[in-house]
């Protein structure tokens, strides 16, 4: 199972590289040579039953995954869940999902009609998490939705992919601090993520977390080739609880932050 786990975040990474080059150059500069620790893979999907969340996480619970906290973020109008493994070397998986009946009907349409292509197959073939776009859509419809939501463009854009990966601080060798992983990639050229400052959370809530802001790649919409934000790396600083053993939830109020890594206007 463990094999077949780990099978499985290679091909997400290596998909996730297509169009992030920058998590490469990243890699190497954090891990100094050796390996990193990945702390969590997340994703986004549409909350429509034949994309929902939970469609997404029965790849996971079908490798010995469980669900292990929900979280609501009402301002972007998103659920979210986290799920972990047995084996806690393996990423944890945030999983958030757009509440589409919140939004326009013009933006419903949108979201509806590029769901509606997708192959029902395509849903539980077994490299859905690593498959991308599997629809068609028009530069002008993801404008549309880019208007009333980030998230849902994105989602129109890159289909299902890896939106970030996370690098575990607490298992780089070279760094103790986010402060001192954040001064690498500053001197590396790297844009961090600055919304609600470089560094989300702190110790009192047992999470860091800072993102670079997102790579960017052209996408063949329907009517043009556009280059667009793709995908982001983010960092991860957890500390113990009281029973000495780490923090392995996420911090809503921060990760609502790190959302905005993908932000078109940065």
């Amino acid at each position: 199972m463990t094999a077949q786990v780990t099978q499985l975040f290679n091909n997400i990474w290596q998909h996730y590289l297509t169009v992030t080059p920058s998590a490469e150059k990243i890699h190497q500069l954090l891990g100094s040579g050796n390996d990193v620790i990945n702390d969590h893979v997340a994703y986004r999907t549409f909350n429509i039953e034949k994309v929902g969340l939970d469609k997404l996480a029965a790849h996971l619970l079908a490798l010995g995954y469980k669900e292990c906290g929900e979280y609501n973020f009402e301002a972007k109008k998103l659920y979210a869940k986290h799920f972990e493994h047995a084996d806690s070397t393996q990423p944890k998986v945030f999983i958030s999902e757009l509440l589409v009946e919140e939004f326009s009907p013009e933006a419903q349409a949108i979201i509806h009609k590029l769901v509606e292509q997708l192959p029902e197959e395509a849903v539980t073939a077994e490299n859905f998490l690593y498959s991308g776009r599997q629809w068609q859509v028009s530069h002008e419809d993801y404008q549309t939705l880019l208007a009333e939501s980030e998230y849902a463009a994105w989602v129109a854009a890159w289909g299902y992919r890896a939106n970030h990966f996370t690098v575990s601080i607490n298992h780089l060798e070279n760094h103790e601090t986010i402060v001192s992983v954040n001064d690498s990639l500053k001197d590396a050229g790297f844009t961090l993520n600055s919304v609600g400052g470089e560094i989300k959370g702190d110790e009192t809530v047992k999470l860091e977390q800072s993102s670079t802001m997102a790579d960017h790649a052209e996408v063949a919409f329907t009517d043009k080739t556009v280059s667009i934000p793709s995908c982001f790396y983010e960092f991860a600083k957890r500390y113990p609880l009281e029973n000495g053993e780490l923090y392995t939830g996420f911090v809503a109020a921060s990760a609502d932050k790190i959302f905005a890594s993908t932000n078109v206007a940065a």
